[in-house]
């Protein structure tokens, strides 16, 4: 019996949404090579995504162009959607239809959830964009999304489907004070060295984990510094591994390998991120003692306590064993001592 093919809106918005960020066509429009999705030219120029300004209570109108690459016609179902940042790496995503939306997902209104578009062709779609009047400021990203709905099978043996979409970004700005904040936390170091010093590498996996808690997207830097025992400095170093864009309230898990890392030392790791407008620190520690060489001391000098002590408890006892015995009856002993 085959089994049937699910549909994976998550690998799609880890695949599919990273468009965002690698397309390099007109306008910068999300393309998967059958379609793309972006927002209608301005009387300047194309606009790279959807850059709105707005207050609590305002409604704003705008277009989103949606063009079909191949020679046939082609239906998607259109949605807005919030973003997100991936648990992974920390990529711009997008929510699936069916998810909870709070802001662009739940503010936009688009006049029709499906649009077919005829072969090497586009049809443009207006919508609005409705700011409640308790909205919170700040950046509230999303995305106008182009699904296919159908259903591609996986490969030989595969029995997942996937579907595919690409969306066009919306970074919504939300008017009133703009409040960066962020965090660094659960810093955690794994240690690892061979069981005999020299003869091999030691490296160190440090995990932490970037929290925007603030209401603004934010650009961040982290630098790790390392010292060991007296304050040496061990390591400096700029992380690359990092979102190019953590949104408001988002964590990302990340970690950094530390090759080289010292064999015999008491290391403390201190990681410190910043953005514009905030910074923060965290830090860990952790202790590298070549194992091996440590237990084998450890049970040398076990063995030398327990026969030391031997030696003390044979003596001892052998010392007991020729002493003069204490006299038991005292008036036995004072006439020994009259008559002698």
């Amino acid at each position: 019996m085959r089994k049937p093919y699910v549909p994976l809106l998550s690998l799609l918005s880890c695949l599919s949404f990273l468009l965002f960020l690698t397309s390099a066509a007109p306008a910068r429009a999300a393309d998967n090579g059958s379609w793309s999705v972006y927002p209608v030219s301005s009387a300047v120029a194309a606009r790279p995504y959807f850059y709105v300004f707005a207050d609590p209570g305002r409604t704003i109108q705008d277009k989103v162009v949606v063009a079909n690459k191949t020679d046939g016609p082609l239906t998607f179902r259109l949605y807005a959607a919030d973003a997100y940042n991936t648990a992974r790496d920390g990529g711009f995503a997008v929510k699936s239809p069916g998810e909870k939306m709070r802001g662009v997902g739940a503010w936009a209104v688009l006049p029709k959830d499906r649009v077919t578009v005829p072969g090497r062709a586009t049809v443009t779609v207006p919508f609005t964009v409705r700011v409640p009047r308790g909205a919170e400021p700040g950046d509230h990203p999303g995305a106008i999304v182009a699904l296919d709905e159908r259903v591609d099978k996986g490969g030989a043996g595969v029995a997942l489907g996937v579907q595919r979409a690409v969306g066009a970004r919306v970074y919504l700005q939300v008017g009133g004070p703009a409040l960066p904040g962020l965090a660094v936390e659960d810093v955690q170091v794994v240690h690892h060295q061979p069981l005999v010093p020299g003869l091999g590498d030691s490296t160190a996996t440090i995990s932490y984990t970037l929290h925007n808690t603030g209401n603004v997207t934010l650009a961040p830097k982290v630098e790790l510094k390392a010292s060991g025992l007296f304050g040496r400095t061990l390591l400096t170093r700029d992380l690359k591994k990092l979102p190019s864009q953590l949104l408001p309230g988002q964590r990302v898990r990340l970690t950094e390998r530390w090759t080289g890392a010292p064999q015999f030392d008491r290391a403390h790791v201190r990681l410190t991120a910043t953005a514009k407008g905030t910074e923060e620190s965290a830090k860990a520690s952790f202790l590298a003692v070549p194992w091996l060489p440590v237990a084998l001391v450890v049970a040398g000098t076990a063995t030398g306590v327990w026969l030391l002590m031997g030696r003390r408890r044979t003596r001892t006892e052998g010392a007991r064993g020729t002493a003069r015995p204490a006299p038991t009856d005292p008036y036995q002993e004072v006439g020994r001592a009259a008559g002698g």
